[in-house]
């Protein structure tokens, strides 16, 4: 908003200390870059700095299969990318206040619009409840989002079975490529046989410490962030009848949540200040942007959130398919929003092949290349690339690019 119109008086409340987020990592793939680099190129590419670059996805069965997906995406800290969103909007001009808590609305009689923007368990969204028509319904497996000192290179999934059932995690690099987000998920009764629910955090770390040992290769997994320990939940699917009632909006979880197994809930939380912004800009009045800002956007979450529906109910059921090898498990979970062409399992079972997995990587590298030139990334980026090239020439090979 403040880009598209500097006279715009905008203030930003945040409850948390500078620098201070509950979990570790975000991921995101090539998509978010396009909007950030056509929204905002210079936040845009403190992001792109920020972030780590994660090649394919391993889906670990048991203990010793393993199966391939190709792609690549993005992962950054949280905290690193509240810092470059919290500079870029200071230096922007927006007046950006940390370590204030908002109890109701009774301070705001004078605004012309009022952003909730507080999270699944909203508190503004809450004063207002019965105009928003919200709905959560609770998933039904436990997770708990812990980090962990081992470096994740890939997406990795992995599957480990014990007397009380099967019990999972999810993984991908985020700080600075010293510390992975690690997200364990379970069903109920695996849950309640394992202990977890009398457990206290130190024991419910070292008894998931023990199960993954293999594959955390010894490492530790880490639950405190912001001194408090990381806690066992379910999964809250959000919904609203409607984004907004008089001049209170709602934006990102406070509106919709889409579950995490589809990683799109940074994204998507973007994607809503971008729309939000852009229809602010063209409208002639508050009502009308709204308005438009709350079909267009509900509209496209319809679809996202079927999908993370399907997502999480599969999940849930997860063990129905973990009989099979790690290849055809793997395929059922690339499958599990909808039927698939005969043709796509035979392209599965070529990317269990390293041959093909380094022809991939490489066609993904071009892509990759490509999508950065196309906005303009490249171009921004071109001092340090030239260093980095002067680098090499001259036999110094620790610059790596893009």
């Amino acid at each position: 908003m403040k880009r598209r119109d500097p006279g715009h008086d905008i203030t930003v409340i945040d409850r948390d200390p500078p620098g201070s987020t509950y979990g570790w990592g975000v991921v995101y793939w090539d998509d978010l870059l396009d909007i950030l680099y056509r929204n905002d190129p210079d936040s845009a590419q403190a992001v792109r700095a920020g972030s780590v670059l994660w090649r394919e996805q391993a889906i670990h069965v048991r203990d010793d299969q393993t199966a391939h997906f190709g792609g690549y995406g993005f992962s950054m800290g949280r905290a690193a990318l509240l810092d470059v969103l919290s500079r870029r909007a200071s230096d922007l001009g927006v007046d950006v206040q940390h370590g204030r808590e908002v109890h109701d609305l009774s301070g705001f009689d004078d605004t012309d619009l009022i952003v909730a923007s507080d999270g699944a368990n909203s508190r503004v969204r809450q004063l207002g409840n019965h105009h928003f028509g919200t709905s959560v319904t609770l998933g039904e497996n436990r997770y708990i989002w812990l980090g962990t000192d081992k470096v994740f290179t890939r997406f990795t999934f992995a599957f480990e079975h014990t007397s009380a059932g099967w019990i999972w995690f999810h993984a991908y690099p985020s700080v600075a490529e010293k510390i992975s987000t690690c997200i364990v998920e379970c069903q109920p009764l695996t849950w309640h046989g394992l202990g977890f629910d009398s457990l206290d955090n130190l024991e419910n770390l070292r008894v998931l410490e023990n199960i993954f040992t293999r594959l955390l290769d010894g490492h530790s997994l880490i639950s405190k962030s912001r001194g408090e320990f990381a806690r066992w939940s379910r999964f809250p699917e959000v919904t609203n009848k409607t984004w907004y009632h008089d001049n209170v909006v709602l934006l990102g979880d406070a509106a919709h949540t889409t579950h995490f197994t589809i990683g799109s809930g940074t994204r998507l939380a973007i994607v809503d200040a971008v729309v939000l912004a852009q229809n602010l800009y063209e409208d002639d009045g508050v009502d009308n942007a709204l308005e438009n800002y709350d079909a267009q956007r509900r509209a496209a979450l319809r679809p996202i959130q079927a999908a993370a529906r399907t997502s999480m109910v599969w999940f849930e059921h997860a063990d129905r398919y973990l009989d099979r090898s790690a290849v055809q498990f793997a395929y059922a979970m690339a499958a599990r929003h909808g039927l698939q062409m005969p043709w796509r399992y035979q392209l599965h079972l070529l990317t269990q092949v390293p041959t093909v997995r380094n022809i991939r990587r490489a066609i993904d590298s071009g892509q990759r290349w490509w999508r950065a030139a196309r906005r303009g990334e490249l171009a921004m980026a071109l001092p340090s690339v030239m260093t980095a090239a002067r680098g090499t020439l001259a036999g110094d090979t620790r610059n790596d690019t893009i």
